[in-house]
């Protein structure tokens, strides 16, 4: 059958979805419905209360996130396939999976192993339900904290035999997992990594034997409809923090750290729109930058002041939250093509 036959029996079309263009002069707008304030002070304190992996799971679905870390993470399984053996069982850990949005892609590709660590049990409940459900009988579970289990040379080293079974790992993610670990942190977490849970290179490969990804928002910028400003500013004014986690600047450490003898490092940028057109929920996310409860805390008033501000400045004017984030990727051996 030709397509445009006139005499064929089914005629198949091809749909494309309607996307709206971007004004390239400023972000995107979204109408929205007016909010008393009780009303929308309600729903924020109300927001604030929901759980993490509920929070993160509307951020998944409004926001084009976890497809910008699908596209970087196909990239590094790329160029991992192509320099592993055909028959190789890889392996993988997620550090700070929370419910694992990346779940298919990891399920699916490493077949050898997948260890999902996190410290929230609601989120690891949902992942085991599904477990359960589809019978992925090579997914293993871990409840803790990764900053201390894996906080340096010594602890990722004990961590890989009690947990991982003495296995090292092909890939290790970190997406959206460093906000909880001070950056003064990062570089003994990245070295245990690197030393005693990726896959050593076996002698005459070539090109790296296993890879870090590393995802996380950018630590600067002055624009305030990104997710950066709203975090230096009330998490800066209320509870003093200062926003060192310079994801960028590490890589160029990294880049120079013989620790990681062998390591080819690489780094770019990219953004995420978010928007929701239900304050509560977009109000959850907020909370969820904000590191509410989990590290920062607030008043009942500066809350009050951050939901008027977000009410007033973003959503009630449709304009949505913008996040530029760094994707950093730590590759364990040179030779041959890498991708980022």
């Amino acid at each position: 059958m030709r397509p445009g036959d006139a005499d064929s029996d089914a005629v198949a079309r091809v749909r494309r979805p309607v996307i709206a263009a971007r004004d390239r002069s400023g972000p995107e707008r979204h109408p929205t419905r007016r909010l008393t304030p009780s009303v929308r002070r309600e729903l924020g304190m109300r927001a604030a209360h929901s759980r993490m992996f509920q929070q993160d799971k509307v951020w998944s679905r409004y926001s084009n996130d976890k497809v910008d870390i699908a596209h970087t993470l196909a990239r590094v399984i790329r160029t991992l396939d192509r320099s592993l053996p055909i028959d190789a069982a890889m392996t993988a850990l997620s550090i700070g999976s929370s419910n694992e949005p990346q779940f298919r892609i990891l399920e699916s590709t490493f077949r050898g192993g997948l260890y999902l660590l996190d410290i929230e049990e609601a989120a690891l409940d949902v992942v085991a339900e599904r477990i359960e459900r589809q019978g992925a009988d090579r997914v293993v579970l871990v409840r803790g904290d990764y900053t201390r289990l894996l906080r340096d040379p010594a602890a990722a080293r004990r961590f890989r035999a009690s947990w991982l079974g003495g296995r090292r790992m092909t890939l290790v993610t970190l997406h959206h997992s460093l906000y909880y670990s001070p950056r003064s942190a990062w570089g003994p977490l990245f070295e245990g990594l690197y030393r005693e849970i990726l896959v050593q290179r076996a002698r005459r490969q070539q090109g790296p034997a296993a890879a870090i990804h590393a995802v996380l928002m950018a630590s600067g910028g002055d624009d305030p409809s990104t997710t950066t400003w709203l975090y230096n500013q009330f998490a800066g004014r209320f509870c003093g923090a200062h926003n060192d986690q310079d994801l960028g600047g590490f890589a160029r450490d990294l880049a120079r750290d013989r620790r990681l003898g062998g390591a080819r490092v690489c780094s770019k940028s990219t953004r995420v729109d978010f928007f929701v057109d239900d304050f509560e929920r977009f109000m959850g996310v907020v909370w969820m930058i904000l590191l509410y409860p989990n590290v920062h805390h607030y008043t009942r008033a500066q809350m009050l002041e951050i939901i008027e501000h977000v009410y007033d400045r973003l959503w009630r004017r449709g304009v949505p939250l913008v996040q530029v984030q760094d994707h950093v990727v730590v590759y364990r051996g040179d030779g041959g093509e890498v991708l980022i």
